[in-house]
Order: structure tokens, then sequence, then C-alpha cells
């Protein structure tokens, strides 16, 4: 039984439009418009054609219907820059990523959700609310991604082609998922994780529209500062006026940029706007502007590491492949950077 439903979420994936597909795969677009519409099965042969065409298995259009993620229920960073087509296709991967998640949780019973919603409070309040109830404390947290796949976050990498997009996150049944662009320095991608948690805690009952996405961004940035860099623990250190040698200690244990710590200490006071301006100058002239001289190894998944590698039930990449009618690379690009990449 072929499901059309699959077949535009494998050309979505693909970044083709029907007129592209067809180009590639040399079947009319009139036949492909049929079979997308469900008015008549493709041949076997043409089965064939758009499985080598669109890099799937042939039973990858026998499962069984796969959701869309909608576009209003993912937290796009600078949506509005993003193109329809590169939007699209990353939506259509997060989807049959939440399938690559469902065939470990046929082996594997995964951590219980557990994100609250503080919909109702401010973006600082929000992370210290969370932060007491994380018993977190207000020292650093050693592994962000260790702690939210504790929570039940589902946790995957993008893909390394969509370098614009940071990072984005997204419930689907009530589980949380986080997919992250794990090509950026750690730093950033534990600033990523924490931002993407302001989103799950902030925004979970809100559409994600384009109109309100600069005034949510502000919101989960605010959040990320907060839960990462606590106010009163920094307030603490004596850091007024801070040179930036005593910026690098700081950022080194707090496990952040030191830009993210320059902002950090400007907006809670301890920096005047032209301090500010100082550091961030001295640090691009250090060569912080793109990298983080100097800084934190980056982290990565222990629940994919124990599922897909742990012996035993364990899932491994070719398993996971099959079980979902994708090639075993598709796979290795969800776990990239978070787990060892072997068969």
């Amino acid at each position: 039984m072929f499901t059309p439903a699959r077949l535009r979420l494998a050309r979505l994936r693909k970044g083709l439009s029907l007129t592209g597909l067809s180009k590639e795969s040399g079947i009319s677009l009139r036949s492909l418009t049929s079979y997308e519409n469900g008015h008549q099965p493709p041949s076997d042969e043409n089965v064939r054609k758009l499985a080598e065409v669109l890099a799937v298995a042939p039973a990858f259009f026998e499962r069984d219907p796969v959701d869309p993620v909608p576009i209003e229920a993912a937290s796009f960073r600078k949506l509005s820059k993003t193109s329809a087509r590169r939007r699209d296709a990353v939506l259509a991967t997060a989807a049959l990523t939440v399938e690559f998640y469902a065939a470990i949780e046929e082996r594997f019973r995964l951590p219980e959700p557990s994100i609250p919603t503080y919909d109702k409070l401010g973006p600082a309040e929000a992370a210290e609310t969370l932060r007491q109830l994380w018993s977190l404390g207000d020292r650093p947290i050693g592994n962000l991604v260790h702690l939210l796949e504790s929570k039940g976050v589902r946790i995957a990498s993008l893909n390394h082609d969509y370098i614009d997009i940071d990072a984005f996150c997204f419930y689907r049944d009530d589980v949380p998922y986080i997919f992250l662009n794990t090509s950026k320095t750690a730093e950033r991608q534990r600033f990523d994780l924490a931002h993407e948690l302001g989103h799950l805690v902030l925004h979970s009952d809100v559409d994600m529209e384009a109109a309100t996405s600069k005034e949510r961004e502000v919101q989960a940035h605010a959040f990320a500062a907060s839960f990462l860099m606590p106010a009163s623990a920094v307030l603490s250190q004596s850091m007024r006026a801070a040179s930036i040698e005593r910026i690098l200690v700081a950022r080194s244990y707090w496990k952040v940029s030191a830009k993210a710590m320059t902002h950090r200490l400007h907006q809670l006071g301890l920096l005047s706007d032209w301090q500010h301006r100082s550091a961030y100058i001295t640090l691009n002239e250090r060569g912080y502007n793109r990298a983080e001289p100097g800084g934190i190894v980056p982290e990565t998944s222990q629940l994919l590491r124990k599922v897909m590698y742990g012996g035993g039930t364990s899932v491994s990449v070719r398993d996971a492949a099959e079980a979902i009618a994708l090639f075993p690379n598709e796979v290795r690009d969800y776990v990239k950077h978070l787990v060892p990449l072997r068969a």
C-alpha cells in the first residue's frame, strides 16, 4: 500500500518542489501530483525511482502516515529570514526524527517528560523557579544535555547544512523535542539548549507566529541567561567592572561564552555601557567573535549512548534505519556529535 503523505514528506525533506522531483526522477509532474493527492498509486518501477531520488527505502512509502510538524508549533529563530523551502525541509526531517525516537521506545522506556509550564511568569522568575524545582541551587549546571534528557526532553542534531538555523523545539504528543545545531561551539550549544528550554517553559501553549517571534525570542534569551547564570550567584562574585581576564574565568566557571558572560554582567549592572562595549571590542580582537578559545568540550547524549551502544537490546544505527525505512547515514545525522558515529 502506497502512503501519499510519505511521498510529500520525503520530497520536502530533500527541499524539492514537485517540478524539481519530476526533473530528478523522470516522472511526469502530472503523475507526481496524482500520487501525492492519493488519486492513484505509482507503479513499482516509479516507487523505485522515487526511493532512489529521495534517498529512502521503497518500504518507506508503505509505512503509516507521519503527522507533519506544523510551522506554528516550532520555535524557529529568525523565522522571517528562513526560506520556506529550508524551513519545510527541517520540519520534515524533524517528523522523521520523531519516528527514530519511536523506534527506540519500542525497546526502551525513556524518561517521562517533566517540563513545567510557567507562562504566567517573566523569564527571569521562570528560570529561578525551575532551578528551585529541579534542585539546581545557584551553581553552574554540569551537563545540560544530560539534565534535559533526564527530564524527558528528546534531543537530536540538526542537519549541519542548515547553519542559519541554530536550534528549535516543539511538543509532539506531550513529548518535548529540541533540535540542536551541533556544529556550533560547546558554549553556544548550551545557550541554545537553555534558550529552547525557555520556549518549552514559557511558550508551550502559544502558536509560534512570525508576528510575535521577536518578543518570544527576547523572552527565551532572557530565560537562558538567567537559567545558566543565576543573578544571585553572579552578583555575589565581586564582578563589578570586571577585567577581561576576570570575565574569562567566570565564563569557564559558568560554562558559557565570553560574550554571553559579558552581556550578563552588563544586564545585571556590573558593567557600564562603555565597559560592555570595550569588553566586546577586546574579545573580538582576541578571536572570540566566531570561536571560543580555550572553551569547554561539547556535551554529548547519555541517553542515546546507552540505547544505541549499550549492548544487549541496544538499537544500532542500522537497526533504527531499517525500522523506519531510511538509510543509516540519515540516522547518523540525527545523532551527529551527540554520540560516536559508528554502525
